[in-house]
């Protein structure tokens, strides 16, 4: 069988391209694809090293040659080049700053080009406790290394990072994961790996390797909200070793802390757990009244799964004493969000799940925060569900209906899969003239027809 390096040159070849032929190709197909590449000197650097067998096509170049050559995978071998997948697929936790540039530039294109091996891929259970203990016990934080080419990096560049980050963030509060994502990661890709791969001094590199593990979180958190679990969590994973180079021990936490949310999500409540306490052990010199709230409250929610009652309200009491003592001009501006009326959001949960119907209710009239949208759909479907625990059917159905309409701008399969639970539990609870009502009312709300095709797991 032919090398894959020998196959590229002779699917060139064969029909008379030059080599900046292909490159207007490639440019071509990633065109209409919605992607821009580089410029034609880096590309036909590339196609060079391709054909020379020094390296092969990853995840986002592959299929732009498939479609310029108009030939499968298989006829290129690139199904033959396995190693170029696993550190796409494997889910480790990154050995050095090196290593999780080179991954996070990797994930954001195959995310970008839509690489269904990656965006079907499943969460790894072993990767949640491996990157708990690896970042507990990390050395000091790696020096980002000095690189003697590349453009020059500076803090203006950093800010606007910062910044763009923080509207696609805005973004995806306001309309869901699935609004803004694809534009999020083209940013990410374009625009944010020339800089990683810049030259900056150990300053700027610090600040960099935070802002752009922020930037990460959120795509995380993004892909996490699109229930595509095994991207999130490898952004997770990224997001974790760049904030351990930046010395970032509070965005570290809050990493772990939404590796916990996810975890509790999939039903994995010992894991769950674990990473809560891990993010609490792991910070404890450095965390803020709201940080340790933020993680009180994920080791709830994970205990309140388990059925650990008593655990769970210890776990919520410490929540709320911690927040009472909160600073908000210590607290870092991206925790600012968790506040009275999210820490009542996840409190209404965690009754919920232990079914105290009363308490969760009440917790959940007060965690409507007016300002923060999906946040809101959430706590709202809570509410509809505990009433619905506590038999008022109809006083659950007129709470749902808020909460359809709250999230019509909603483009989440998180939000879906809530409504989905709603609808399962409303339907063996009830089938009263209210519900047949209510659901005369919905029938053609986008978030409920979506709901009907949703699997609860």
């Amino acid at each position: 069988m032919e090398p894959t390096s020998v196959r590229l040159r002779q699917a060139r070849v064969v029909r008379g391209w030059s080599q900046p032929r292909l490159v207007r190709e490639l440019r071509q197909a990633a065109t209409r694809r919605g992607h821009q590449l580089p410029s034609d000197a880096s590309v036909k650097r590339r196609i060079a090293s391709w054909e020379n067998g020094h390296s092969a096509p990853d995840g986002f170049y592959g299929p732009l040659l498939c479609e310029a050559y108009d030939l499968t995978a298989a006829e290129l071998g690139l199904n033959h080049e396995g190693e170029r997948d696993t550190g796409l697929l494997d889910a480790g936790y990154p050995e050095s700053p090196e290593d999780a540039i080179d991954v996070v530039g990797q994930l954001w294109r195959a995310d970008l080009n839509q690489y269904e091996p990656l965006l079907q891929a499943e969460p790894s259970e072993p990767a949640w406790n491996e990157a708990s203990l690896r970042w507990l016990v990390a050395p000091e934080p790696a020096v980002p290394r000095q690189r003697q080419s590349g453009m020059r990096v500076g803090l203006g560049d950093v800010g606007a990072i910062k910044t763009t980050a923080d509207m696609f963030a805005e973004l995806d509060d306001r309309f869901g994961g699935d609004h803004a994502q694809h534009a999020a990661i083209q940013y990410l890709s374009t625009e944010v790996t020339p800089l990683l791969r810049g030259q900056y001094t150990e300053q700027v590199g610090r600040a960099l390797f935070s802002t752009v593990a922020e930037a990460t979180l959120l795509a995380g958190w993004m892909s996490y909200d699109a229930c595509r679990h095994g991207l999130a969590q490898r952004y997770f994973l990224q997001a974790l070793r760049l904030a351990q180079d930046a010395n970032d021990r509070r965005l570290a936490g809050s990493i772990l802390s939404a590796m916990s949310h996810q975890a509790t999500f999939l039903g994995r409540y010992t894991q769950a757990a674990t990473l809560a306490r891990a993010a609490l052990m792991g910070i404890s010199p450095v965390a803020t009244p709201t940080l340790r709230a933020q993680f009180h409250a994920m080791e709830a929610r994970a205990l309140a799964r388990t059925g650990d009652i008593r655990a769970c309200e210890a776990a919520l009491s410490a929540a709320t004493k911690a927040l009472e003592n909160r600073n908000n001009d210590d607290e870092p501006e991206w925790i600012s969000y968790f506040d009275e009326a999210e820490l009542a959001a996840e409190a209404a949960h965690c009754f919920r799940d232990v079914n105290s119907a009363r308490q969760a209710v009440a917790h959940a009239e007060n965690a409507m925060s007016g300002s923060h949208v999906r946040s809101d759909f959430f706590a709202t479907m809570v509410l509809a569900d505990a009433h619905l625990r506590a038999g008022d059917a109809e006083e659950a159905c007129r709470v749902a209906l808020d909460a359809l309409d709250l999230g019509e701008q909603l483009k989440s399969a998180r939000c879906v899969s809530y409504l989905a639970e709603f609808r399962q539990n409303l339907a063996a609870a009830s089938s009263s003239a209210d519900v047949q009502t209510f659901t005369e009312q919905v029938r053609e709300h986008r978030l409920w027809i979506a709901s009907g095709d949703h699997v609860v797991v």
